[in-house]
């Protein structure tokens, strides 16, 4: 695939958050995912995997965090002179306007589209992590002739986190979309990936706009299955969906199982982040460590289990960290005990306390909260 085929979007507007305290002071893209990533990496990393050398990001709100973490884009080799990446804020802070779908803040943008040269646009979250291949999505949608291509996961188990059924035909055609969260009956997920010629875009926003209709999955496609070719491709790799605590919690719990670490960040290709310098984690004779991910410069001086450590956490001799995550530059300290929880940056536990959740309601802290 010539690098100039698809250019990317990442569509923030209005995205799906139920992450409580973690979506304070920051959007759901640059959420700390993993130990060392936020989930925003996760796209960005399969869009220039895929050969994708053009990505444009609209920001809602709450996004000077994601300013910070993206940078020029050159964790990702996208910090080029013509193409590269590209962040596209709202043009107005008139809380009306914000209101209004994406199909509004992108015909506000449509300059930014008809100035670039790929023929395809591929528009997709940022709560949707996986490892994909979307050069595979490109070579079905030419070969079914599709109008839309939407990157589905297919489950026969109920999935962490929220997110749109769909249904299917034998062909794949895709024959009905979820308006929301509902209670259709279907084992096919919509990962809220979409691919298309820009020139079906750029004239769906104009016709939906029209017509009073500003958002592109339920005005814009949703609305027209019966005159457009809109077929599924089945994503059959790894999928967290993190748009709600639980998701959050659950999912990370899961890269705790080593086939599931290497398939998310290594198959078919890696994950890049933002690149930190900093000395390796430490470990003290009294280190009890197991199960557990840990990021570079923690210091580990009592028991992890099953946990996943940020960048920095210092646990202190006598303290206990068990089914937790512990994200940046967490302090706890001696004898105290961490259980099913999830610590934002810079929290601190004080000496002999004791905080515990469980597995379906884990304890959230918010960030440089002190306990």
């Amino acid at each position: 695939m010539n690098k100039q085929k698809i250019m990317g979007v990442i569509n923030l507007i209005h995205e799906t958050d139920e992450l409580d305290k973690l979506t304070h002071g920051r959007c759901t893209a640059t959420v700390p995912f993993g130990s060392r990533y936020r989930l925003i990496d996760f796209t960005l990393s399969n869009m220039v995997n895929s050969g994708i050398g053009e990505v444009g990001i609209f920001v809602h709100q709450r996004y000077r965090s994601l300013m910070d973490h993206i940078g020029s884009g050159k964790s990702w080799d996208l910090q080029h002179r013509k193409s590269g990446l590209f962040v596209l804020p709202p043009i107005t802070d008139d809380v009306q306007e914000l209101s209004r779908g994406d199909l509004f803040h992108f015909y506000q943008n449509r300059d930014y589209f008809l100035r670039s040269a790929p023929e395809y646009v591929l528009i997709t979250r940022s709560h949707m992590v996986c490892n994909i291949d979307y050069r595979r999505v490109l070579e079905q949608h030419i070969a079914k002739q599709a109008d839309i291509s939407v990157v589905c996961s297919h489950s026969t188990e109920p999935v962490l986190g929220k997110a749109r059924k769909v249904r299917m035909d034998e062909n794949g055609l895709i024959t009905e979309i979820q308006d929301s969260y509902g209670r259709m009956v279907s084992d096919h997920y919509n990962m809220e990936m979409y691919l298309m010629k820009k020139e079906l875009l750029m004239d769906l926003v104009e016709t939906s706009l029209a017509k009073g209709q500003d958002h592109l999955v339920r005005h814009a496609i949703f609305s027209r299955l019966n005159e457009l070719n809109v077929y599924g491709y089945v994503h059959d790799g790894f999928l967290a969906i993190v748009n709600t605590i639980n998701s959050y919690y659950g999912n990370s719990m899961k890269l705790l199982e080593p086939e599931v670490w290497r398939s998310l960040f290594t198959e078919p290709a890696p994950i890049y982040t933002k690149v930190k310098d900093g000395p390796p984690a430490r470990y003290t004779n009294n280190a009890d460590v197991s199960r557990s991910i840990i990021a570079n410069g923690c210091l580990i001086e009592g028991k992890v289990h099953n946990s996943i450590l940020f960048r920095g956490v210092h646990v202190h001799p006598g303290a206990v960290v068990e089914d937790s995550i512990i994200m940046q530059n967490g302090i706890i300290l001696p004898n105290s005990t961490v259980k099913c929880s999830i610590f934002d940056k810079d929290v601190v536990l004080e000496e002999n306390r004791e905080v515990k959740g469980v597995s379906s309601g884990p304890y959230l802290a918010g960030k440089r909260k002190v306990i």
